[in-house]
């Protein structure tokens, strides 16, 4: 094989896609015999590859496997598995170490090794290079080993493996090189970090800048209510300035692998070396209480109109963590909804690419396809996920009460709308 990708999920199979329309000779080795069986059918399970592209990479030569094997002979070797968080805090890198050990059982001479699941900055040399090095073959000598962040937008229509600039650190100048080199072949620009703790930092400062810029409009949208200030409209004017601002928005919490997780790998290794990591710390503390604030305006928004929450029946509107995909990681929705349910709500769900969705163990209730019914028979609606389908006239007209956590419908004046 050209290169074999271990992790056939949301990072892994964009980046086969990729590298088949180079006309590279691609195996696939994934653990989760589900997954390969589907790929073997031809059945894509991520929102960014579709079956028919699925289909495409089978016909061009991709072998979707989950026999450690296929990584014999192979040049290149991506390393795209999970790294969630441990229960202290930490980055869990027990995949990271079970793909080393597997890749370190069938290291050639000459090889490519590259990791592209995020960690904190050392992991490639402290962690993934010990274990390839296990069977005498020396990391920059015998092979090439090198970090290259993943830069996955899911969902986003414009940016993709082939037009976002790839960041790549070498653990010696030839490891960098040979990771250009390869990179190069499918995309567009490739970007020489200093070494490999700068490419692994590069990501981490990527996602906790967002972390942080979310928080604080996170935290500004709390008091803006009670200052009686519509944030939107302030966000908006903001954003005319063509220097010195980004527009970020606030939400009902923050969701996906990348945004909550991300930044506490950064935080754990400040903290090891006897450091508090302030800002990402703050940065967590509010965007985790975001959910509980949803449920305390929804609560006061049913109290205006005379209801109790207890009993009331309140709909979620997308329950996904961003618009239109169907991926459910650390979406703000579940913690919404288990505080609505422990206050007593009538809980069900509306979302276009979701069927079936549990809080807790405990499926909650499907409305159905029908948006506008489920609308009307709500006592209140509130806007989770601002999928496209979720037109700001229809919401407005057919839900009794709506609370828009995402600002869909900013531009209307209605009493019975409110924002976040």
């Amino acid at each position: 094989m050209d290169l074999v990708v271990i992790g056939l999920g949301y990072v892994g199979l964009p980046l086969v896609r990729e590298a088949c329309r180079a006309g590279l000779r691609v195996g696939g080795l994934d653990r989760d015999a589900r997954v390969v069986a589907g790929l073997e059918a031809g059945r894509s399970h991520i929102d960014d590859v579709s079956d028919a592209e699925v289909a495409e990479m089978l016909a061009a030569g991709f072998v979707p496997t989950a026999d450690e094997s296929v990584l014999s002979g192979a040049r290149t070797v991506v390393i795209c598995v999970p790294t969630p968080l441990s229960s202290e805090g930490g980055p869990d890198l027990a995949a990271v170490r079970g793909a080393s050990d597997t890749v370190a059982r069938h290291l050639g001479a000459g090889t490519l090794v590259v990791l592209e699941s995020t960690t904190y900055p050392g992991t490639t040399e402290e962690v993934v290079r010990p274990i390839l090095e296990t069977f005498g073959l020396v990391a920059g000598t015998d092979f090439h080993l090198a970090f290259s962040p993943e830069r996955i937008d899911p969902g986003n229509p414009v940016y993709g493996v082939r037009n976002t600039p790839k960041i790549v650190g070498g653990l010696t100048p030839a490891c960098a090189s040979a990771a250009a080199a390869f990179y190069g072949k499918f995309v567009e620009r490739v970007v020489q970090a200093k070494g490999t703790r700068e490419a692994e930092m590069a990501k981490l400062l990527e996602n906790t800048y967002r972390h942080v810029n979310i928080a604080l409009v996170n935290e500004m949208a709390v008091f803006c209510h009670e200052l009686g200030i519509d944030l939107w409209d302030a966000i908006d004017c903001a954003a005319t300035k063509p220097f010195g601002f980004q527009a970020f928005r606030p939400g009902p919490g923050v969701g996906g692998h990348c945004i909550p997780i991300d930044p506490n790998y950064l935080s754990y290794k400040v903290r090891s070396l006897g450091y508090p990591f302030r800002f990402v710390e703050l940065a967590q503390e509010i965007n985790d209480r975001m959910p509980r604030y949803v449920a305390e305006r929804a609560q006061q928004l049913l109290n205006r109109e005379g209801r109790a929450l207890k009993g009331a029946k309140v709909l979620l509107l997308g329950v996904t963590y961003k618009a239109d995909i169907a991926d459910e990681r650390e979406s703000p929705a579940r913690p919404v909804a288990r505080r609505l349910a422990r206050l007593g709500a009538d809980l069900s769900f509306h979302d276009p690419f979701v069927s079936d969705w549990t809080v807790e163990g405990a499926g909650v209730r499907n409305a159905g396809p029908d948006l506008r019914a489920a609308l009307a028979d709500a006592d209140l609606a509130i806007v989770l996920a601002d999928h496209a389908e979720y037109d700001a006239d229809v919401l407005a007209a057919h839900a009794r009460l709506l609370f828009d956590t995402r600002g869909r419908t900013r531009a209307l004046a209605r009493e019975t709308v409110e924002l976040l």
